[in-house]
């Protein structure tokens, strides 16, 4: 299938699509889609069924009944029968979808199925009769039925454990937001520093340009002050509200202020599970099944401390949440009040520095040596990339390592790099002492291999002339601005 010009990026997706869909093998197949809100599911799989004469249905909250006279209906209108259809059920329903294709390999779409399943919790069980292995479906008719989902909990259940569908679906596609670098491009932002700022707040969803800010974005560094107050903070656009409504569309979410509250206490910098607890006044095993579904819902990411078993952090996995609450959630009164995004945009510079962009720079650059390092430079292909805290026993202190390369183990495993993530100040000489001294401390340790591991210093206010004389003359220490993180050098 070609992909249509309007569907930006998302090459790899559209190829998955195009092969599962274009497969010509007999029988009909299952495929399952999905991916948080507002990533471009519904977009992508509607030029999907265009470019390949498929049938699209989007399932919204309503009673059973409900939703069968409109996919009849919907049916009706797309195949024009004798005799329009009516389904007293979801069984007769199904087995006219799963045959579509009888002629030739064609995309069937049920979108926002869990508004379905839902409404009929025998859905699924439905569905796995209809694709039974000698049904039908798998012997007369070659239908590609695609089921998309936006609640994760939820969609990630449909395929696991003793889900009727399990080991059933030929496809399995998470539509995951664009990469900063991408998302930079689409924002269309060739200044790395503001891009940075951009993607701290947005992240990488599509929707957030195209609907919610009508296209607005910033034209220059001089300009991003400005941007933010008239769209993120403004009552009047979608996006001021959109940190709130993120967590309220999750179904498996009930107790709306708890979970805010855990969101909240992360993004004000209480990253552990004691610190969560501590924040909330309440003891660690009550805060454990919040944590879990806000994990399973894709909106808290658990990061394991790379040199200590026993130790992670979480942060949130959605940029436009953490400033949610980190910077509007606090003062809520002040900016529903009109013209008051200026004022409060101006006293809180310290606030989105130290809360917003200091800890996203520090992920940019762990997506930056996961995935565009070079791999030479680096002494091999990184395994994965996190952070920790490294004990000093010596000195009665820990260090805490912004960017650890962990690489492929062969023996034992390699410390390939470990780094130093600072945002709005000029690293010199200083710094890559302290990295020395961490790198020490790993070699005497028996877990990693830190023999080679080089040294990394990521600044987005630049280097001394004394640190880059050093790194000219150093292999093992690599300089890293914004510039590098996107490319540009």
């Amino acid at each position: 299938m070609r992909k249509p010009r309007e569907v930006f990026d998302r090459d790899v997706e559209w190829s998955a699509l195009s092969r599962f869909i274009s497969d010509d093998q007999p029988g009909s197949t299952l495929g399952v889609v999905t991916g948080r809100r507002r990533q471009g599911k519904t977009f992508l799989l509607e030029a999907a069924c265009e470019a390949a004469g498929g049938f699209y249905f989007g399932a919204t909250e309503a009673a059973d009944a409900e939703s069968l006279r409109r996919i009849a209906g919907a049916l009706t209108a797309r195949l024009s029968p004798p005799s329009p259809f009516h389904f007293a059920d979801w069984v007769e329903a199904v087995d006219v979808l799963v045959t579509l294709g009888a002629a030739q390999p064609v995309p069937v779409v049920i979108d926002e199925f869990p508004y379905l399943a839902k409404a009929n919790p025998e859905l699924p069980s439905i569905i796995q009769q209809a694709l039974r292995p000698f049904g039908p479906a798998r012997t007369s008719a070659r239908t590609r039925l695609l089921l998309c989902g936006s609640a994760l909990t939820f969609m990630g259940r449909l395929l696991s454990g003793n889900a009727p569908l399990r080991g059933r679906a030929g496809l399995e596609l998470i539509i995951r937001p664009l990469d900063y670098r991408i998302a930079a491009d689409f924002w269309n932002i060739s200044d790395p520093r503001l891009a940075i700022c951009v993607h701290s707040i947005v992240g990488g969803t599509p929707a957030y340009r195209r609907e919610f800010a009508r296209n607005d974005s910033p034209s220059g560094a001089d300009d991003f002050d400005a941007w933010v107050e008239r769209t993120v903070l403004n009552p009047e656009t979608p996006l001021f509200r959109e940190g709130r409504y993120l967590l309220a569309e999750e179904p498996d979410l009930r107790d709306s202020a708890l979970y805010h509250s855990v969101l909240a206490a992360v993004a004000d910098g209480n990253t552990t599970r004691g610190g969560i607890s501590s924040y909330l006044a309440r003891k660690a095993t009550d805060i454990a099944h919040p944590i879990n579904v806000l994990e399973d819902a894709g909106l808290l990411v658990r990061d394991a401390d790379v040199f200590r078993d026993n130790r992670s952090t979480y942060r949130i996995a959605e940029p436009l949440v953490t400033f949610y609450h980190a910077m509007m959630r606090p003062v809520w009164d002040q900016i529903e009040r009109p013209g008051a995004a200026h004022r409060v945009w101006q006293a809180s510079q310290h606030r989105f520095a130290s809360r917003i962009l200091g800890p996203h720079f520090e992920q940019t650059c762990r997506e930056w040596a996961l995935n565009y390092a070079d791999h030479a430079a680096l002494g091999g292909l990184p395994a994965k990339v996190g952070s920790g805290t490294v004990h000093d026993p010596a000195n009665q202190t820990s260090h805490e390592v912004d960017v650890a390369v962990i690489g492929v183990a062969d023996g034992k495993t390699p410390l390939m790099a470990i780094g130093e993530a600072k945002w709005s100040v000029v690293m010199g000489r200083a710094h890559i002492d302290r990295l020395i001294r961490i790198r020490d401390l790993l070699r005497a340790s028996s877990r990693y291999d830190a023999s080679a591991t080089r040294l990394l210093c990521f600044s987005g206010a630049g280097f001394t002339g004394e640190l880059q004389a050093m790194a000219a003359e150093r292999d093992d220490i690599q300089l890293v601005s914004a510039d590098t993180l996107y490319g540009r050098e």
